[in-house]
């Protein structure tokens, strides 16, 4: 496979704030950028060459990114796998459409984690009502989570008996769902990993992740587990991305459990919030990593710089009026690195930024962090 040099365009399916940094990284790379996004007002618009501000179907937008792109990619998964299957067949398309379908969909991500190999917690795929009627002791108390479309602590609920599955089942729509069993958690862990070919792969340092209310909120790095546990979760992520024949930038999901046996919960086949502290304390960042795999380069040294803490800021952060959070605090705190995304209506729960803070030890560096966001 040629590679790909600049000043080529490279397309992106989507234009949030995973599209913004994408173009950034592009662009400082010498190539073109191309978002495909509906929304106006993209975050990833103002750094791209050119915005086609269409729907993700819609076949003359796909024809003119096709026709202008030298390779595209995507920023999220819950874009039609059949439009990057179109695309594919006149461009350089990564991650493949097959590997969108099954990050799509948790019945056959499970399938396929299974299949390579890794465990996941124990489930049930639930189709229709008539599966309600199946046995559920095994898998409760548990987590009731669409099948599709979920994210971010979305299209889940928690059970406790079958009855609660039922309510809960009839809430989300009686659509396709996987009951999944709740297990007793150590922590959570993320590992991203880059890969061209069998012979070109390359895995970010683990991250040890927070989540509040179902959304990330901090990632510890280095994840504060043993170096076995970490070189573990690495190789079965290179694993399943070998498994999949992915090419791309891949996010894989870990419960550990009490026992230090690691669970893969699941997978983003694309750079991940887990993994924004590569913007401020890696060699190369997991969004130039993106630009390398799709561009058939070889993945860039994934070398930690620094103990990093990663914090989000949500929207919660901005006042009723809007008014933004006092930045002053940070600009006095020469080791923080503000990330804002150019969201221009700020609500709960949404990804408005981050702060990457470096340090001597991610005791300190947690310390700090979590000190700079209660004053912000």
């Amino acid at each position: 496979m040629a590679a790909i040099l600049p000043p080529a365009m490279l397309g992106i399916l989507g234009g949030g704030q995973l599209g913004r940094m994408f173009a950034t990284a592009a662009k400082t790379m010498g190539y073109g950028v191309t978002v495909l996004d509906p929304d106006p007002d993209a975050p990833a618009a103002a750094f791209a060459d050119h915005h086609i501000c269409a729907a993700f179907d819609d076949s003359s937008a796909l024809k003119q990114l096709a026709s202008t792109c030298a390779a595209i990619t995507t920023e999220f998964e819950n874009v039609n796998a059949e439009a990057i299957r179109e695309l594919a067949k006149t461009t350089r398309v990564s991650p493949s459409a097959d590997c969108v379908a099954v990050a799509q969909d948790r019945i056959a991500e499970k399938s396929w984690i299974r299949k390579a190999g890794l465990a996941t917690a124990p489930y049930l795929v639930i189709q229709c009502e008539e599966d309600l009627h199946a046995d559920l002791t095994p898998y409760l108390p548990g987590i009731l989570k669409t099948a599709r479309l979920g994210y971010d602590g979305k299209g889940q609920r928690r059970v406790s008996t079958a009855d609660e599955v039922s309510s809960a089942y009839a809430e989300l729509g009686s659509a396709a769902c996987v009951l999944e069993k709740m297990l007793d958690l150590q922590l959570e862990v993320s590992a991203i990993v880059t890969r061209t070919s069998p012979a070109q792969i390359a895995v970010f340092p683990l991250a040890e992740n927070i989540h509040v209310n179902g959304i990330l909120d901090e990632s510890i790095v280095p994840a504060r587990v043993s170096p076995e546990l970490a070189a573990q979760a690495q190789q079965m992520a290179c694993q399943l991305a070998e498994a999949l024949d992915y090419v791309g930038v891949l996010a894989v999901e870990f419960f550990v459990l009490q026992d230090d046996s690691l669970i893969v919960n699941e997978i983003a086949p694309r750079p991940h919030n887990s993994g924004h502290y590569t913007l401020s304390a890696c060699f190369t960042d997991q969004f130039q990593q993106q630009v390398r795999a799709m561009c058939g380069l070889l993945p860039g040294r994934t070398d930690l710089l620094s103990p990093v803490v990663m914090v989000n800021l949500l929207g919660d952060c901005w006042q009723d009026n809007g008014k933004a959070p006092h930045w002053d605090v940070l600009a006095e705190a020469p080791n923080a690195q503000l990330h804002l995304y150019g969201k221009k209506q700020a609500r709960p729960g949404r990804k408005m930024g981050h702060i990457n803070i470096m340090a001597a030890n991610v005791d300190d560096a947690l310390l700090q962090a979590r000190s700079l966001k209660d004053t912000l």
